[in-house]
């Protein structure tokens, strides 16, 4: 390790695989917080607001942004190179809405004034980005939406509902998919609006989980004014821009991180619970292991058609599916052999690597979020095996 030296970010993309994988796994060594590995919980903008600006600091917060709008101009293999290396250091996730999501979407679809007006404001962490999509009845349907942004002059006048908007109350800056359109067919009604979330009108309300934590919020829009030049795209064609983000969010609930870190959490609590030697429970682990190994595989494919330059068809659905049913019963599995301590909240021991009711707790609404795996199911039946509706 102490013979890597690290390029500037530049010049990344020209490593060979393994140079730039040695060189990732410098980087995090030197200059992520410890403290922060593998956390338990979802952090808010003040516990990882350091890790973001060490980041802008050395030029690697916005990796797949073009270098131009001061990214790393990273291929898409180097963004899955980048991204197991920050899962297996056990990187928490910044607020990272605007980089993922929102930044790529501006870089495509907007304005050159939105590029100069959005971007920087990334960049330098004085804008934090929420994401207003699912609502009340229109989660998994994302297309039945109902929240409105009727044009008035200059403006957008806005009323509805969000709900389970990832860490709302940290974000001061919201991108929001609007019905402008009430007569036209569901998909084609649909805008894309960026809204400062100091406008009047915007309330935001956490919702505290099972393990008493707030990442979760509803934010609700009373006659909101949001000016016309934030408009992403063109009025009533924002779906489009939406299915964009929604295929790199597939892939990225693929991930085996979630379930490969389960299955050591596992075996560690069977260890600690005495029960690791027991035939039971040795022949399930070995299936989860099994089921682990074949996740990969999967997830292996999908990233290597990235690696090509292709894009994902429908059938990265499966990952979806796979990974949180996978992590489920991984957890289910904790459950039952943590005994007591299943009842409890807080680690075992105060030791944050056995946790069995948080990662249970966590693995629950896997299923739910990003789609649920009944409408990833139906994804596949249609456009994969093209079974009639």
């Amino acid at each position: 390790m102490n013979a890597v030296t690290i390029p500037r970010p530049q010049d990344l993309n020209g490593l060979d695989d393994e140079s730039f994988r040695a060189v990732v796994r410098r980087f995090l060594a030197e200059n992520y917080p410890p403290e922060l590995r593998n956390p338990p919980k979802r952090l808010h903008w003040s516990e990882n607001k350091v890790w973001y600006h060490k980041l802008a600091e050395k030029g690697w917060l916005c990796p797949g942004w073009p270098q131009e709008y001061g990214g790393l101009g990273l291929s898409p293999g180097k963004l899955i190179i980048l991204t197991e290396e920050y899962e297996r250091h056990g990187v928490a996730r910044t607020n990272d809405h605007g980089i993922i999501m929102l930044g790529p979407l501006v870089i495509k679809y907007g304005t050159e004034a939105q590029k100069q007006r959005f971007l920087p404001k990334i960049l330098t962490g004085e804008h934090i980005w929420c994401q207003g999509y699912s609502e009340p009845n229109s989660g998994s349907d994302l297309a039945s939406l109902r929240t409105e942004a009727v044009l008035d002059g200059d403006h957008y006048v806005v009323n509805g509902q969000k709900t389970w908007t990832t860490l709302a109350s940290d974000a001061n800056w919201i991108f929001l998919l609007v019905r402008t359109d009430k007569q036209a067919k569901k998909q084609e009604g649909i805008s894309f609006l960026l809204v400062d979330m100091k406008t009047p009108g915007i309330t935001v309300k956490p919702i505290i989980n099972l393990e008493m934590h707030d990442e979760f919020c509803e934010t609700f829009f009373d006659n909101v004014r949001v000016p016309r030049e934030n408009l992403v795209g063109q009025p009533n064609k924002g779906w489009d821009m939406a299915k964009a983000l929604l295929s790199f969010e597939r892939i990225f609930l693929g991930s085996p991180r979630q379930s490969a870190y389960a299955l050591a959490r596992l075996k560690q609590l069977a260890e600690t619970m005495g029960v690791a030697e027991e035939p039971a429970f040795r022949d399930r682990y070995a299936q989860l292991r099994l089921d682990l190994d074949d996740l990969k595989a999967l997830y292996g494919r999908f990233v290597e058609v990235l690696k090509q330059g292709r894009s994902l068809g429908p059938d990265v659905s499966m990952l979806k599916v796979f990974q949180s049913e996978l992590f489920q019963r991984i957890t289910d599995t904790m459950l039952e052999i943590a005994g007591e301590n299943a009842g409890l909240l807080e680690p075992i021991g105060g030791n944050l690597n056995l946790n069995p009711t948080g990662q249970y707790i966590q693995a629950r609404p896997t299923s739910i979020y990003g789609g649920t795996n009944e409408i990833q199911r139906n994804i596949i039946a249609k456009n994969v095996l093209e079974l009639p509706g």
